[in-house]
């Protein structure tokens, strides 16, 4: 029918009323959520695998599995500028969830491979709100395979790398951008490669300091498939009712980079900074192929602009049973002013957590976590279509997980 490429395809997973960044998703170790979402500077075992590949190789233990799953609740706010009318996001709820496994091949040398989901939600407003023509329904997943490999330097330093298998699907549902009554809904499926980088480095034996880069990936659907519905029949030639598209959508690159010190054999304070490289998301384009008077191409600026989080985290062994957590950080959001669309609501965040730990037996421990995110009210715009108004975002997630070394 039409190529219909969207660069960026409407920045298309949207956690967007999750995470201040767009729609990053950092929920892949409970024991690092509660402690602010914070894991460079940790060897926490089979979760080093993404949060820092060169931890895996400080394992105590032969052989460290985990997995876990949060569940996302979470709604946006809009209220339109100068009138009473209000919108609450129906959204789905969000399940992201992680599997490690990793093992010693020898005293310096670990493996490991992990299955996650650091992109992915959805988002749903009801059919007749006021910025239907900009986003409606919106869902996307990638699930992320790694295998990793960790080679220790001595005591002090800790090597490590992995490859990203990155399998995607978005489904994205919104109304015609024209004075014609329809829908467009696009689905497709894709495959991508990337790749995971890190160092931790233990100076002193207290002292713990990593560093991890998370390269940028590239998502392209082929041939997905675009459907046009409630399409007057007097319209079907200009929309039929089946046809194709092209979609780009990028995963930006992290830069993290934290330090963990403990103070005494029962309390530990950890310190992180994540630069987020957003500056990828700069334009949404639609081009078709075939164009009439109705179906035009055109270029849709978001210019999206990097961003940093701190963070900050203390961990209190309080037995050999239990171990709590707690942590906060800001996330500001890399939107920009004049472009700012609901597909993904991004505001500056405040997040706090809390995490504990059960270890019933040796070996074995059961992870809960719990994060508060509160988007601060703001009023934004997007100038193209003179869509503006005010947002309020709110998140409660909720997480268990279990590991066992051995």
């Amino acid at each position: 029918m039409r190529n219909f490429t969207l660069l960026m395809l409407l920045v298309a997973l949207t956690t967007s009323t999750i995470f201040a960044g767009g729609y990053q998703v950092r929920l892949q170790g409970q024991k690092q959520t509660g402690i602010g979402l914070i894991g460079t500077p940790f060897a926490y075992g089979g979760s080093s695998i993404f949060y820092n590949p060169g931890a895996l190789s400080f394992m105590k233990e032969k052989v460290s599995l985990s997995a876990g799953v949060s569940t996302i609740l979470s709604t946006a706010v809009f209220r339109s500028d100068g009138s009473d009318y209000k919108a609450t996001s129906n959204n789905p709820t969000g399940t992201p969830f992680y599997f490690y496994a990793a093992g010693k091949v020898l005293d310096d040398l670990t493996i490991g491979v992990g299955v996650y989901t650091p992109f992915g939600s959805s988002t749903s407003w009801d059919a007749d709100w006021n910025g239907r023509k900009l986003i409606q329904d919106i869902s996307l997943q990638a699930i992320f395979i790694q295998p990793t490999v960790s080679y220790k330097i001595g005591d002090f330093v800790g090597l490590g790398a992995g490859l990203s298998i990155i399998m995607g699907s978005v489904d994205l549902t919104k109304e015609l951008p024209t004075p014609v009554d329809g829908q467009v809904n696009l689905n497709g499926n894709t495959t991508a490669f990337g790749f995971n980088i890190g160092v931790l480095v233990k100076p002193i034996d207290k002292l713990s300091i990593g560093v991890d880069y998370r390269s940028k990936v590239n998502m392209k659907i082929e041939n997905g498939d675009t459907k046009f519905t409630e399409i007057p029949s007097s319209m079907s030639q200009t929309f039929p009712a089946t046809g194709n598209f092209d979609a780009e959508l990028p995963l930006p690159a992290n830069l993290d980079i934290g330090l963990s010190y403990q103070f005494s054999e029962k309390f530990l304070l950890a310190l992180e900074v994540n630069m987020i490289f957003w500056s990828v998301y700069d334009s949404e384009i639609s081009d078709f192929n075939e164009n009439n008077e109705t179906l035009v191409d055109s270029r849709n600026p978001r210019e999206y602009s990097n961003s940093f989080i701190p963070r900050i985290g203390a961990e209190y062994k309080f037995s050999d049973v239990f171990t709590g957590r707690l942590g906060v950080y800001y996330d500001q959001t890399p939107t920009n002013a004049d472009y700012f669309s609901p597909e993904t609501v991004s505001l500056d965040q405040v997040a706090f957590t809390l995490g504990l730990s059960i270890m019933p037996t040796e070996g074995l421990s059961i992870d809960l976590s719990y994060l508060q995110l509160e988007g601060l009210e703001s009023d934004k715009q997007y100038l193209p279509d003179n869509f503006k108004g005010t947002y309020k975002t709110r998140a409660f997630i909720p997480g268990i997980g279990v590991s066992y070394n051995f």
